[in-house]
């Protein structure tokens, strides 16, 4: 790990550390690294990808709703007494805690890169992997504002303009944010069959149609007297912001016993599309775009970029 070229202006708390092209935090590639050597995928296993503040709470929540709404309804879910990210733990620590996984529960949340997964994962047809990515100016306004509620209290954070420049360098968690995006888009489509690709804001837009896309693809299709029995909205609603943001775990709970900043509220910033426009000049505004559309030019990917939308 000393190693390894070290960055650390984005964060006072922890540098971070430039692994096989991209940066993060030291105790993130140590699992990630062991994953690789030693992850075995069990058929139906099912990847919960995202860069950072790109809908991964969301995500988790929809996913888990889906596959268990045959064990709870709406009224006794989990959801409603964890927090998604104890319903659905990370695939950080699954090295030193084989049995984090709960039985039954095929999911397993990451921010790998594409490339940094598991080749046991990669290569296998038995596992899926869906994939949601956002307008890199709000995950940018997003990753900034969790970074500041979770230093510790005694650190000075980075300013707004000392964090974009070094976004735009892609020296920020699990960046360069273009490349982290167009790992996934390009595995889905050389594989669409496996690598399942999903906008943000494209999913805020049309829940209903992108949530029913999600569960066929992760092979739990709603049947169609679930679909006219209001199921797949009653899902929706269980897992909005409103709906989470306001159960008492996710106001005054923790991610970590031991960690006074990882309390579940910080992982719940409202997912605005185009809140960047609150906190961003129009010439940082400018400068991302023109980055992001140049790293994407030809591969048939883009973002409506300028107008707060996607």
């Amino acid at each position: 790990m000393s190693t390894l070229p070290t960055e650390n202006g984005w964060n006072s708390f922890q540098p971070l550390r430039l692994y096989e092209g991209f940066w993060t935090f030291p105790h993130f590639l140590e699992s990630i690294i062991l994953a690789q050597h030693r992850f075995k995928p069990k058929p139906g296993d099912i990847f919960l990808c995202s860069a950072p503040k790109s809908g991964t709470t969301w995500l988790k929540a929809l996913s888990f709703a889906i596959v268990t709404r045959n064990l709870y309804d709406t009224s006794n879910s989990p959801l409603l007494t964890k927090g998604p990210h104890h319903c659905v733990p990370n695939m950080v620590g699954f090295e030193y805690k084989p049995d984090v996984r709960q039985p039954g529960i095929p999911l397993i949340p990451t921010h790998a890169p594409y490339h940094c997964l598991p080749k046991s994962v990669l290569g296998s047809d038995d596992v899926k992997v869906v994939y949601i990515c956002r307008d890199p100016k709000d995950a940018f306004v997003s990753m900034f504002h969790f970074a500041a509620n979770r230093r510790p209290k005694e650190n000075e954070h980075i300013a707004i303009e000392e964090a974009f420049e070094l976004f735009c360098l892609g020296r920020s968690v699990f960046g360069p944010a273009w490349d982290h995006i167009l790992g996934y888009w390009k595995a889905s489509q050389e594989r669409p069959e496996k690598v399942m690709f999903l906008k943000y804001e494209e999913f805020m837009n049309d829940s209903e149609l992108y949530v029913k896309k999600l569960a066929e693809f992760i092979g739990y299709p709603f049947s169609f007297e679930e679909e006219q029995g209001g199921v797949v909205k009653k899902l929706i609603d269980l897992c909005s912001f409103e709906n989470l943001s306001n159960l008492d775990v996710n106001k005054t709970g923790k991610r970590h016993e031991d960690d006074d900043e990882a309390t579940n509220k910080t992982f719940f910033i409202k997912g605005k599309v185009g809140d960047w426009q609150n906190h961003l000049t129009p010439e940082m505004a400018n400068r991302l775009d023109n980055i992001v559309e140049q790293k994407l030019s030809g591969t048939g990917l883009s973002f409506e970029l300028n107008n707060g939308s996607s």
